[in-house]
């Protein structure tokens, strides 16, 4: 059992993961996180959702979205607080993300100087790159870019005060 100096309230949860209480109450709907109920109602929430919380804020910054990280949350045990073992094994679920956006970053990095099929044909090479402005027929945006780059990513739909 948990004594009360494990227990926190929202407001201490809020400041100690510096998300919006509104975001954590939102979480918890979400099913990210859970708290117990007092018998007056209020919410107070085992030291470990600090953790949780921690690793939906990375989760949403890697792209997942709220479904991937519930589901990833899921994989943890329950009847105790999730060890080392268990977040590592649960983020190297993350290893090939992290790397497609790194090299994503990295062409992106490399690339913003010639054609990135915007169709603006500013560029001599946009000329070689997309004559005629001929990546218009696949699509609106950057169409050189990666998709991750371009906006078109899956990023989570977050309370407004945690962005």
């Amino acid at each position: 059992m948990s004594s009360t100096h494990d227990l926190l309230v929202i407001g201490e949860v809020s400041r100690r993961s510096g998300l919006a209480s509104s975001a954590i109450r939102y979480y918890e709907s979400q099913g990210l996180v859970e708290s117990d109920r007092t018998t007056g109602g209020q919410r107070r929430f085992h030291r470990s959702v600090l953790r949780r919380l921690a690793f939906v804020r990375a989760a949403q910054n890697v792209g997942l979205s709220l479904d991937e990280i519930r589901d990833a949350l899921a994989t943890l045990p329950s009847a105790r607080t999730p060890t080392k073992a268990d977040w590592a094994r649960l983020s190297r679920s993350w290893q090939d993300r992290l790397d497609e956006q790194i090299a994503a970053l990295e062409r992106l990095r490399d690339g913003l100087t010639s054609c990135i099929g915007c169709g603006c044909l500013s560029l001599q090479r946009c000329r070689l790159s997309n004559p005629d402005d001929v990546m218009r027929e696949t699509g609106s945006g950057a169409r050189y870019l990666p998709p991750a780059l371009r906006g078109t990513s899956l990023r989570a739909t977050a309370p407004r005060q945690q962005r």
